[in-house]
């Protein structure tokens, strides 16, 4: 479905580029740490301990972007369920919604789409459901008219 395949893009161009921002991020404290290196006054040492903190930090934030890729990587844009599974278009009475990432809203086709996780609250309140299920969510109701 050529839809699903435009969603999961949009969705794998996201981590690709958060994952160019993370690596970006890590040459340049690793950068600061080698200059940092060659200053051997104590300003410099406290300095490093911030620094090497900050690479733990991005190095942390790179592996959780790579397992989020290999969760994408499992999304098959061709499978169609009768029930909200990840890489569903869950079509609403008034919103749509793609299951896949937190990302949020996106528009394609001129269509708004809000890409969430099936571990986001409101994920988890759609997830395994059908046409027809009803839901309500922050003091609003839906209703489930279509699964793709």
């Amino acid at each position: 479905m050529k839809l699903k395949q435009e969603l999961l893009d949009i969705c794998l161009q996201d981590v690709s580029k958060r994952v160019s921002n993370y690596k970006n991020e890590i040459s340049f404290i690793k950068e600061s740490i080698e200059s940092n290196d060659k200053i051997s006054d104590e300003e410099g040492e406290s300095g490093n301990s911030k620094l090497l903190e900050d690479l733990e930090k991005n190095l942390n934030y790179l592996n959780e972007v790579h397992k989020i890729r290999e969760y994408l990587n499992r999304i098959n844009p061709n499978v169609v369920s009768n029930t909200v599974v990840l890489g569903s278009i869950v079509i609403t009475d008034s919103i749509t919604f793609y299951i896949a990432i937190s990302k949020g809203k996106v528009t394609v086709n001129d269509e708004d789409y809000y890409i969430i996780s099936i571990q986001s609250p409101i994920g988890q309140l759609i997830k395994s459901q059908s046409v027809g299920y009803q839901f309500e969510f922050n003091g609003k109701s839906y209703k489930i008219k279509n699964v793709l």
